[in-house]
């Protein structure tokens, strides 16, 4: 069993449709070739195909255990792996920034996946922190489903028109409810900062 000399933190970000999941499947897959021990999370919340797998868009998948909180993830970590990820983390309480400083700390490989924006365009939960103490950080950009541009948007849709700032924060969905948008094509209904 090969040993790592230090930890460190490697932050995938981007909107819906960007390839995060893909990249992080990929990343994790290239541990495992390498023989690390891994174990990958996600948040409970994301129940859109199961609970017990991360899913990519693509179709690629990589068994994941499920944990709807920080102190459930945390038990669930065992020590001597090497590799975590965690896809969807912008769902997990700020704490989780702790529990990842401990685990570099620890010298693990820690990789997150998850939204760096929400629907409003605003930072999303723990990711500006993340991001912030990352080693690594990989910003993917998906395509604008209105004009064909670059998308860095994730544009949320209630009844196939865009939705209101006020709207509830989290909505599990997939391409019935959210669309990539470049910053021309993305709409809000209301600002947020009224």
């Amino acid at each position: 069993m090969k040993t790592q000399q230090a930890g460190k933190l490697e932050v995938i970000c981007g909107s819906m449709f960007s390839g995060k999941s893909e990249e992080l499947i990929r990343r994790l897959r290239r541990a495992e070739f390498a023989r690390l021990t891994l174990q990958v999370f996600k948040h409970q919340l994301d129940d859109r195909t199961t609970t017990d797998h991360v899913h990519a868009h693509s179709g690629a998948t990589i068994s994941a255990v499920a944990a709807h909180s920080v102190q459930e993830l945390r038990h669930k970590i065992n020590p001597t792996t090497q590799v975590i990820g965690i896809d969807e983390v912008q769902f997990f309480e700020p704490s989780i920034v702790q529990l990842i400083l401990e685990l570099i700390d620890n010298k693990h490989r820690v990789i997150v996946a998850g939204l760096d924006l929400d629907f409003r365009m605003l930072p999303f939960g723990c990711m500006p922190a993340l991001m912030a103490i990352a080693d690594e950080i990989v910003k993917l950009k998906a395509v604008c489903v209105v004009c064909g541009d670059e998308a860095r948007f994730t544009q949320r849709l209630v009844d196939g028109k865009p939705a209101q700032a006020a709207d509830p924060l989290i909505m599990i969905g997939a391409q019935n409810c959210y669309q990539a948008r470049c910053r021309s094509c993305y709409q809000l209904t209301s600002a947020w900062h009224e």
